[in-house]
This record gives structure tokens, sequence and C-alpha cells, in this order.
């Protein structure tokens, strides 16, 4: 009988550690099978933080070998409609859900997440033969709604002609941002705005364009050999914006690091990782790395943004204008 228990007791322990085993290999019920560091997903963001999000990836997986982590570079809103679809769990951008997008996603017992990874400046930059650098608000938002066509019209004497404004993209963040946020809603209304199809030809076109002014996020401006991040590309200006009715050198602020730091600079994003991820796995993982982990913040430091957790340390050095 003793015997014959020990059978049935090892039996019964083989069987306990299949069920085991085999739960440990299932698949959820989306059928993924990525955790936090490994596995394969794809992530969407908006293609102005491409820069970004490539040094990230690269760092992340080189810490996890068995992560694979394949960018789509996109507008933001078809961005966003990727993640409400569940065709992807993460998006890089600069706004975080809308209260309609919360409850959606609440609605379907998902429970979405957004971490803050920093903030950046969308930049307004001109020809380098252009030497009006000093814009204000009043005039972005007059140039926006159509008000002001020319450069005469924000600039008194000026021949340089027709202002023309180039964003990235249709529905890119940049764009959505400035409709919330300076023409409060009302879209944009000059006839002479138009889109490229990435970052990089903003900065294309107004460096053949005397009239042109380039919206773009100012991870694109940053000069990469420059350690104290003051140091924006030499064949543009980049302008200085200011919160007051006429724009001056005295109290207008270009996106350098330090002015997004003490509140400066006017037009300041935050950016955003928007989570969908309901096993907690891949998406989660890279998402926290940019978010929380020293070297993921120090990479969004060294991009010339402001870093959101990661400490900034303040130097004092002398920016020359030549």
């Amino acid at each position: 009988m003793v015997k014959n228990s020990s059978y049935i007791l090892v039996g019964l322990l083989s069987v306990v550690l299949v069920l085991f085993s085999s739960c440990g290999e299932k698949k959820s019920k989306s059928g993924r099978t990525d955790t936090y560091s490994s596995g394969t997903i794809s992530i969407a963001s908006d293609e102005s933080f491409s820069p970004i999000v490539d040094e990230e990836l690269q760092v992340f997986q080189n810490r996890y070998p068995k992560a694979h982590v394949k960018p789509v570079y996109t507008d933001e809103t078809s961005a966003i409609n990727m993640l409400m679809k569940g065709k992807i769990c993460l998006v890089i951008t600069s706004r975080n859900f809308s209260e309609k997008e919360y409850k959606n996603l609440h609605d379907r017992d998902f429970r979405p997440r957004a971490l803050i990874l920093g903030y950046d400046g969308l930049a307004f930059i001109v020809n380098k033969a252009n030497n009006d650098t000093c814009i204000s608000i009043n005039n972005i938002k007059r140039i926006l709604a159509g008000k002001a066509t020319k450069w005469s019209d924000v600039v008194a004497g000026s021949r340089r002609g027709d202002i023309e404004v180039v964003f990235d993209r249709n529905n890119s963040s940049a764009v959505n941002w400035v409709v919330d946020s300076l023409t409060k809603g009302q879209g944009i209304k000059n006839p002479n705005v138009f889109a490229a199809k990435k970052s990089a030809e903003v900065i294309s076109y107004v460096e053949k364009t005397p009239g042109a002014i380039g919206i773009i996020g100012s991870n694109w401006l940053n000069d990469q050999g420059d350690s104290t991040n003051v140091t924006f590309k030499k064949n543009i200006h980049v302008m200085s914006v200011s919160k007051m009715a006429v724009a001056t050198p005295m109290n207008s602020w270009k996106p350098y690091q330090y002015y997004l730091y003490n509140g400066n600079y006017p037009l300041i994003r935050t950016i955003y990782a928007l989570l969908n991820d309901p096993i907690n796995g891949l998406p989660w993982g890279f998402a926290n790395f940019i978010a929380n982990d020293p070297i993921g913040q120090k990479i969004i430091y060294k991009s010339a943004l402001l870093p959101y957790s990661a400490s900034v340390n303040v130097r004092t050095v002398q920016v020359s204008n030549q």
C-alpha cells in the first residue's frame, strides 16, 4: 500500500507540474507572448519624435537583447487611432488621452495609462538670410488666423513678401497642438500654410525659402556636437518667441533647455507615452524605461529637451549669435 501510495503521489505531482508548465507558456487572450523585457511588438509615434525614439530603442534593445520593438512613425491622429483600435499598445506623442478616449477604453474594461516622458519646445524657424527672428505669440496667432499673410504685417517696412508657414505633416502633434493651444480650436485659416511629409523636409524647405516659417519640434534642431545643449543647427535661424504684445530681443526666448526649465519659453509641450497594455508586457517595459530609467531620461536630456524625472544641472555658458 505504501508503494502504491507513492506511485499515486508521484503521478499527481507530475500532473500538477505539467499544468503549471502549460500555464506558464500559455498565450494571453490577445495571443501576445511578450514580457516586460522580451518579445516582438510594434509601437507608434508621432514622426516628430523619431530621433528620440530611435535612440531610446537602440539603448533599450542593447540592454534587453530578446526585446524587438518596431516603431511606426506617423501623424499623431493616426497613431492614437491605432491605439484605440487595439492595433498597438503604445504611442509616443505630445498629448494625453482625451476624456472621451479614457471613457471609451474604460467602458471596454481596459485601464489606459499615460506616462510623462519630458518636455519640448515647439520651435519656429526661418531662413538664414532672415534676421527678423523675434516674434510675439500675438503675431503667431494672427499668422495662423490669416490676418497676417505678409512679413510687413508683422515687421514694419519688411520687403520679404509673403509668409509661408510649413508644418511637418497633416494631423501631426505640432498641428494639433497649435490648433488646440493657439487657435483655441478655431483651426488654421492662413492660405499660405501647408504640410511637408516629415520633419526633415520642414528644415530643408526653410533653408531654401527666404520667406518661410517652419514649425517643428525642437529636438530636430539641436547640434549633437554641443554637450551644453545651447547650439542649434547653423543653417537656419531659430526664432525667439515673446509673451508680450511687442517682441524684442530682451523679452523673447528661444527653446533652449534652460528656458523650458524656467518657463520663459512660451510654447512648451509635454511628451507622453500613452499605454493600453492589458498584460503589462513589452510596451510597458519600453515606456517605463524612457520615463523612469536614468539612462532613458538621460537620452531625453541629451536631445536638448527637458526630462521629466531626471535631475537637471544648470550651468552658465556664453552663447554667441554669430
